[in-house]
């Protein structure tokens, strides 16, 4: 598999999972249909996709891609759908969070 389908693969399991998340908000605790569908079905393909990026990328890097994109993802779209806030405190933990993906995947290679 090469690297830019990986890194594809990748990048659309955390499209997934940050719609099946935004999804889950919107489910209302899983009592609306419509949204709580959108939420099996992007967890589900989130974790396909992420399982099939997992076997070429190492496991820390891909997860730690996972978890901080995620996070970024999830408080962007919190803000566009729900209205949320999005202060300068946060958009700091945002570059924080970039630079420890970096650092993950830069001490990989050194290792």
């Amino acid at each position: 598999m090469s690297a830019t389908l990986t890194y594809s693969l990748l990048a659309l399991a955390i499209l997934f999972e940050v719609a099946a998340t935004t999804a889950l908000k919107a489910s209302d605790g899983m009592t609306r249909l419509t949204p709580a569908l959108v939420v099996v079905a992007g967890y589900a393909g989130a974790f396909y996709l992420l399982a099939l990026s997992l076997k070429t990328l190492p496991v820390g890097f891909v997860y730690a891609m996972w978890s901080g994109f995620g996070i970024i993802g999830v408080a962007i779209a919190g803000a566009a759908v729900f209205g949320e806030s999005v202060s300068a405190a946060k958009v700091m933990g945002f570059v924080l969070i970039i630079a420890g993906v970096a650092l993950v995947k830069g001490g990989g290679a050194a290792a």
